[in-house]
């Protein structure tokens, strides 16, 4: 896979993680992911602008880094006591998920889940715009998030849905083990998941818009979440 733009490659390259190799074109000049790659002695290609633009569909800025596939972490190993999850339900947009890890990873969530099949997955696009925090977030892929959300109930996690018709987002408990799920930009969650919620959480809103990018609405409500669990020392 290749992944490409200063920021993501800086991060790679100071996580320790394996690099196959590294193209930057004939004007790249950032000193500090320079000396970052000669302290890691990757390979090196220098190639021209045009051929970078052929290589990945997104702003390069003049480096791409050759590394091996993204590597999802075990459901289980996510799972703790008084856990911090966030479930994404079918999600699709590729920078709405790189978005929202950011937003995971600066709330310090502990894991994020995602299905399978007919959802977005780590592709070069959703490092681009994760701008490196992916390098810093755990990733599960599950078969089913119905039986993933039972499983984790039984666990001791509170399920919080978010859709339009719920309680405020703001009167919430978001403290003990919690698993927020985020539904489809277009229909939400599923009806099943939906059930399977314990609360539902809900962003008022005032204007004429009924609704929030998945990504915005994602940020309120984890935040939220991630400032009440940080007073009560979570």
């Amino acid at each position: 896979m290749n992944i490409y733009g200063k920021n993501v490659v800086k991060d790679y390259l100071l996580s320790g993680e394996a690099i196959k190799k590294i193209y930057i074109t004939p004007n790249f000049k950032e000193k500090e992911i320079l000396d970052l790659i000669k302290k890691r002695n990757c390979q090196v290609v220098s190639i021209k602008k045009e051929q970078m633009d052929r290589m990945v569909d997104g702003l390069h800025q003049g480096i791409v880094a050759e590394v091996k596939e993204f590597q999802y972490t075990d459901l289980q190993a996510m799972i703790k006591e008084n856990g911090f999850l966030v479930i994404l339900d079918h999600l699709e947009d590729p920078h709405n998920f790189g978005a929202i890890i950011r937003t995971c990873e600066a709330a310090g969530v502990d894991g994020m889940i995602i299905p399978k099949d007919r959802s977005v997955c780590v592709n070069p696009t959703v490092m681009k715009v994760s701008t490196g925090a992916i390098t810093n977030v755990k990733i599960a892929r599950v078969t089913n998030i119905q039986h993933t959300i039972e499983e984790l109930k039984k666990r001791g996690y509170w399920i919080i849905g978010t859709d339009m018709k719920g309680t405020s987002y703001k009167k919430i408990d978001y403290t003990g083990s919690i698993a927020i799920v985020i539904g489809n930009e277009g229909y939400g969650m599923r009806p099943l998941v939906s059930k399977s919620c314990d609360f539902i959480a809900t962003i008022p809103m005032k204007g004429q818009t009924n609704s929030l990018n998945a990504s915005v609405a994602t940020g309120i409500v984890v935040f939220e979440a991630s400032v009440e669990r940080g007073k009560h020392g979570l």
